[in-house]
């Protein structure tokens, strides 16, 4: 018999559907419920791609003992953290708060009824391991504890509450902003990256693209200033290509994983995320931009052409993950034994294969093989005494043949739900992909998943968080509107829409209507007219996804830049005053809202080109040819009319013409094309 969850639209929330534990998902009739029945709520909070999540599942939520003492005991609630990040981001540090250390997934919080925790962990086993208590004893004792000890109970949540309310530091408007933090940033990366396998840190290693772009934006932006901090390029070379040619990126299928189990970027958790692709796409298209390195370019390609050919939905929007099990065990679907890959390859593509991708060494994930780059196809054609391109188109054939019987496997689940936040992410990775490289493909992708966006999850002035089987739902987060306004301003540069730019406009007043703390400054997670929780958060730091508030201040002061609109320009200036504190404690840490803070100091180079043509395409060629992070470039066909903001009075002529500003201050026209070309490379 199914549960409160069989009606839930999430792939998470469906995978418990037939639990005998009597979930229900979160809502008012349930938070009511655990008040009626005096009982204490068990919230669980967990994504369809987590591995730990399907082992907490298949120990205790589907253990029928085990349910019958949580029915009894309390109402139980299950979460899909990728729809409900509000909920998350509030029990998650509520977890830090309580336990001392941070959380992470499956998330397992006690809740009073009126959804004040007093009791948090992750993952516990169902029998004694890991030296942590076993989940049957937990559920005994905070039942006992919620029963028992209410006083002690009302004090804590008492404490908690003030704890929460101080994370959402006070702003201060009157702050100067200054390089400091952009400073300090740099010096603690340079001391985070790890010098012997590239990265920040140690295993787990995630990739942290906020980092590597603060580095390459530091590079670019010392170059220009006559001083190049050529340290700086050679740490994203260096994390880039470790990425690159390790286990966390599928050498066969294309497209990032989560993050490596070691510190060499070998073997991956090996779930895959969107947003993480999304991000990446990005970086290594403004690698390849500012470098010409030709592995960052493969690199773009391929993982585009995976979020199109995996990843996409037919009615153009983008799916949020892909399982790391099969089967029930984490990674079958990637691993390999050699003599089956032998099999499969003829003797010429195997002597080339092996070295290159570690199968004449030892197993390296429990008795398989992972391929990951030992050496490079360079060392291999040395070593055989092949040609380069004999060796490469050897290693092609090998990995396709290796990709086509690794498709009649099994495949990893598809998480299908369509989450607005991510696919903004996705979206300007492709429409940055499409201008870095000219790819028509990867262009119609993401115009295509906007207008999906603006069809489905675009009601009545207001952006929704989801998306499954036909139905939007859930009221967006300061997330889906900052990432979606940045994709945007980035699919609008990559080619012109003037209704891109129209929903741009709606997006960012929304922001500013319904996100934005005028008092303080910053802008707060969830909307005024949200479902009221026990705190509501206004996040500054990067996570595993970029800062909103980050994101929101850098997207609303190019738009500002571009339209003239002096309110987008103050709301980001107040933004970076209201989050300064924070900023400037954790720099490294708010890497989102540096490059905020670098467009701010060092405002933006906006140009718009008014033309038609092949004409107009050449004036706007010269503009992707190298790496200017702090340059947004518009091409904007003479036959679009009735353009918002100032950019109407930018019309009426048939030629080309180019209007460069820097911040608030636009020089003449330009007319002439060897002019536009000079006056391009002097801005350098």
């Amino acid at each position: 018999m199914p549960n409160q969850l069989a009606t839930e639209t999430s792939p998470y929330l469906q995978q418990h559907r037939h639990n005998p534990v009597d979930w229900h998902p979160w809502n008012g009739e349930t938070l009511d419920l655990a008040r009626q029945q005096g009982k204490p709520i068990l919230l669980s909070i967990g994504y369809s791609a987590c591995h730990w999540c399907h082992v907490m599942a298949h120990e205790s939520f589907e253990d029928p003992a085990t349910a019958e003492l949580m029915n009894e005991r309390f109402i139980n609630i299950k979460v899909d953290r990728e729809e409900r990040p509000d909920l998350d981001k509030i029990y998650q540090l509520a977890h830090q708060l309580l336990a001392q250390r941070p959380g992470g997934w499956p998330l397992t919080v006690f809740l009073t009824p009126d959804q004040l925790p007093y009791f948090a962990g992750t993952y516990f086993p169902k029998e004694p391991k890991y030296n942590m208590p076993t989940f049957r004893d937990i559920l005994l004792q905070t039942s006992d504890a919620y029963h028992q000890q209410g006083e002690a109970i009302a004090e804590q949540n008492q404490s908690l509450l003030e704890a929460l309310e101080n994370t959402n530091r006070v702003g201060d408007l009157h702050a100067t902003l200054t390089t400091t933090p952009l400073d300090t940033c740099r010096r603690e990366l340079e001391k985070a990256f790890d010098q012997q396998y590239g990265g920040f840190g140690k295993a787990p290693k995630f990739p942290h693209p906020t980092f590597i772009e603060r580095l390459l934006r530091h590079w670019q932006h010392t170059k220009s200033e006559g001083h190049e901090d050529s340290r700086a390029r050679e740490l994203v070379h260096i994390a880039l290509h470790a990425m690159a040619s390790g286990g966390i990126y599928d050498q066969l299928g294309s497209g990032f994983c989560r993050y490596s189990t070691d510190d060499m970027w070998m073997i991956p958790h090996f779930e895959k995320m969107l947003y993480d692709n999304g991000q990446l796409l990005s970086l290594y298209a403004n690698a390849w931009a500012a470098t010409n390195d030709p592995v960052f370019r493969r690199i773009t390609e391929e993982t585009g052409s995976w979020l199109l050919a995996e990843m996409r939905s037919s009615e153009g929007g983008f799916y949020s993950a892909q399982d790391a099990d099969t089967e029930g065990e984490e990674g079958k679907f990637y691993v390999w034994q050699p003599d089956d890959v032998k099999q499969l390859l003829d003797n010429n593509e195997y002597v080339v294969f092996a070295p290159v991708y570690g199968f004449d060494r030892e197993a390296n994930f429990e008795g398989n093989w992972y391929p990951h780059m030992c050496v490079s196809p360079e060392q291999v054609a040395e070593q055989l005494s092949l040609h380069i391109t004999d060796v490469q188109q050897r290693l092609a054939s090998a990995k396709e043949k290796l990709y086509q019987a690794r498709q009649a496997r099994t495949q990893p689940h598809i998480d299908e739900k369509i989450l607005t936040s991510w696919n903004g992410l996705a979206i300007k990775g492709l429409a940055n992909a499409a201008y870095r490289l000219k790819r028509d493909d990867f262009l119609q992708a993401a115009q295509q998943a906007i207008d999906f966006i603006h069809a489905n999850l675009w009601k009545n002035g207001r952006l929704l968080a989801s998306y499954k089987d036909g139905q939007a739902r859930l009221q967006a987060y300061l997330d889906d509107y900052a990432y979606l306004l940045d994709a945007l301003l980035a699919l609008l540069q990559a080619h012109w829409r003037t209704k891109d730019c129209r929903f741009a406009i709606e997006l960012a007043d929304t922001l500013l209507t319904h996100f934005w703390d005028h008092t303080k400054g910053a802008f707060y997670f969830t909307a005024d007219d949200h479902e009221t929780l026990i705190h509501r958060t206004k996040p500054s730091m990067d996570e595993s996804i970029p800062s909103g508030n980050g994101i929101a201040a850098y997207a609303l002061q190019r738009l500002g830049h571009l339209l003239g609109r002096r309110d987008y320009l103050q709301a980001a200036e107040q933004c970076l005053k209201g989050t300064w504190e924070a900023a400037s404690q954790l720099p490294h840490n708010h890497s989102s809202l540096l490059h905020a803070l670098e467009e701010w100091l060092y405002p933006t180079e906006t140009i718009i080109l008014r033309g038609q043509g092949k004409e107009l395409e050449k004036w706007f060629a010269i503009t992707r040819e190298e790496y200017q992070p702090r340059r947004q470039c518009y091409a904007i066909a003479t036959k679009k009319s009735a353009l918002p903001g100032l950019l109407d009075e930018k019309a009426g002529h048939e030629e080309c013409r180019a209007w460069i500003c820097d911040g608030s201050s636009c020089q003449p026209a330009i007319d002439e094309f060897e002019q536009w070309q000079q006056t391009l490379a002097s801005s350098r």
